[in-house]
């Protein structure tokens, strides 16, 4: 199996990540033009109240007794109104943005899924599982979130610095000189921390995914750990991952935070400058009273989106470098697809036949070299061998997992890359030492590859593997549900319910991969005559570390670095006291 990959994620392309989010986004073209309306209605109705402030500041100006108090009541009111259904428009614009990244968040997620059903076994066996969790999860999650609060963060902004500049200009086109004097120090102070953090962003990802998986790690491995009473060591190794993490989100985090505050400085800077030219053309009666109140409160309203997306800029760049390892994701090679012109195999007589295959995970380190082999239809083929010696591997490359680097495999003459992949692998029954149930019912696992199964058929086959009268004993028999990865029974049963799966698949190859190996002798015993019942008239590929199993079989290999050593049956291999017989006699010492 190939060494796990742990090379540290980097940012790669910022400009085509966007582009990748905008084209989700313009799925929902419909949703976003509404979007637009309302935040449009929301904040051009916020941007008139102002207006009306500094009209009822004017209507206040004089002396008391020629204050206009009905109009100062009719523009307090009328602020009052305009203010409550803006409220009233942001909180249904909230709703649609947040029904939006909901559904942009589903649709991720349904192609993140696909894809992973797409990629080949060798994308799972070098990444953590509890990092590809991560992508599915965390990462969507921070992107979903962007779409659902940020979007409509900036589009109000948008409208509201355009709005407010244009009020600014109908005031006093000389005042608005002050404000935007301060606009380029914005921008530039801006991109400069934001190419600054960036990385920062990816680089915490990237440590999350790594907590993540080694999480799961530990978890899934608890019993091993207390076992060996490695529980420190594990505490420690997660401490690792953990300060990682923490310094990783620090970093990232502490850059981010500077952006706000620096930003408002300026905004700050800006409202004061706009006060004291404002009370400068008040005092030579350039302006009145309620302009300049409403030039402050519009200078207010211009320079406060930008400092709220100035603050939202880390959830911003966060979203990017969670969709960037997301893309990453979606943009990896896929398992080889069909031949042009490939064939359906459906009717199998079950000839299989290796020619000079060549095979390695990783280019410096050959696995199989020169390997033939030839398997007759309705034949039984044991491979035997020492730990690593590429047994596995074989059964990889008959399903196709991995493709040979140089060689041949033909399935009934025919070169089995001529086929279709699901026909082909269809033609394959497997029980493998990694048994695999997962969170469902009792019938529901073992009909897993017959969707027509009757239950008749399922009852048959549990009968078949013996495990039927273990199942009536529970509460609740077939329908009985087994928790995620089948925490509430045992490895045996578990291994019981996958052959009883393979029987009920009923497929003219079989493969069993240390098929009785976490079950007792006497269960072993039990089931031998119904596994081969099961191989009767199918062609069988057994790899085995207990030799008394496989002393029937039709042809015995046995691998050794990457050769097959000998072969033949049980007599002859015997005869020949070489590899194999060295193997059995050392498990009868």
């Amino acid at each position: 199996m190939p060494p796990l990959s742990a090379k540290t994620e980097k940012p790669k392309d910022t400009k085509g990540t966007f582009k990748r989010l905008m084209a989700y986004l313009g799925r929902y073209k419909l949703g976003l033009f509404a979007g637009l309306v309302l935040s449009l209605l929301a904040n051009l109705l916020a941007l008139l109240g102002p207006k009306f402030a500094g009209s009822a500041i004017s209507a206040m100006e004089g002396e008391a007794h020629a204050v206009n108090f009905k109009l100062v009541y009719r523009y307090a009111i009328m602020m009052l109104v305009l203010y409550i259904v803006s409220c009233i428009v942001n909180y249904l614009l909230s709703l649609l943005m947040m029904k939006i990244g909901r559904s942009i968040g589903r649709k991720l997620r349904s192609d993140v899924m696909s894809k992973l059903m797409r990629l080949p076994v060798g994308y799972f066996d070098t990444h953590q599982t509890g990092d590809i969790i991560s992508r599915v999860s965390y990462d969507i999650d921070v992107i979903t979130n962007s779409f659902s609060t940020d979007i409509t963060q900036i589009m109000s902004s948008v409208i509201t610095v355009v709005g407010a500049f244009a009020l600014m200009l109908y005031v006093s086109a000389p005042m608005v000189i002050v404000v935007v004097v301060m606009i380029p120090l914005y921008i530039m102070y801006t991109r400069y921390m934001m190419r600054k953090t960036r990385p920062l962003m990816s680089r915490r990802s990237a440590m999350y995914g790594t907590l993540n998986g080694f999480s799961e790690e530990m978890f899934s491995g608890q019993k091993t750990i207390q076992a060996y009473a490695h529980e420190q060591k594990s505490t420690d190794d997660f401490d690792v991952h953990n300060n990682n993490a923490c310094d990783a989100f620090y970093k990232a985090d502490y850059q981010a935070a500077r952006i706000g505050p620096t930003v408002s400085f300026f905004t700050n800077i800006s409202l004061a400058l706009s006060a004291t030219v404002g009370s400068v053309f008040y005092m030579k009666e350039i302006l009145d009273l309620g302009q300049i109140t409403s030039f402050i409160l519009y200078s207010r309203k211009f320079s406060g989106p930008i400092n709220e997306v100035a603050n939202i800029s880390n959830e911003i760049l966060s979203a990017l470098a969670a969709a960037e390892r997301v893309f990453r994701l979606l943009d990896e090679k896929e398992e080889v697809a069909d031949l042009e012109g490939a064939t359906v195999l459906d009717h199998v007589d079950g000839n299989v036949e290796l020619k000079n295959i060549h095979f390695s995970y990783v280019p410096e380190k050959p696995i199989l070299t020169n390997v033939n082999l030839k398997a007759d239809a309705g034949k039984l083929i044991a491979i035997v061998g020492p730990t690593g010696a590429g047994k596995t591997t074989i059964i990889n490359l008959l399903m196709r997992f991995y493709d040979p680097v140089s060689g041949e495999i033909c399935i009934d003459g025919n070169e089995h890359r001529n086929y279709t992949m699901e026909s082909l692998r269809k033609a394959y029954a497997m029980v493998l030492q990694d048994t695999w149930v997962f969170h469902g019912t009792i019938y529901d696992n073992i009909a897993y590859g017959r969707s027509d199964a009757t239950r008749e058929d399922v009852i048959a086959a549990a009968k078949a593997a013996h495990i039927h009268k273990y199942i009536m004993c529970l509460a609740n028999g077939y329908e009985t549900v087994i928790t995620e990865d089948g925490g509430n029974i045992s490895k045996g049963q578990k291994q019981l319910l996958t052959i009883a799966r393979a029987m009920l698949y009923n497929s003219k190859m079989l493969i069993l991969d240390e098929a009785t190996s976490n079950v007792d002798t006497r269960t072993e015993r039990q089931i031998q005559s119904a596994m081969r019942a099961l191989m009767k008239d199918k062609t069988c590929f057994v790899i085995a570390h207990r030799l008394s199993t496989i002393q029937h079989a039709d042809r015995i290999l046995v691998i050794g670095g990457g050769n097959i050593d000998e072969q033949g049956t049980h007599e002859e291999l015997m005869a020949k006291k070489g590899a194999y017989y060295k193997l059995y006699m050392s498990q009868w010492e």
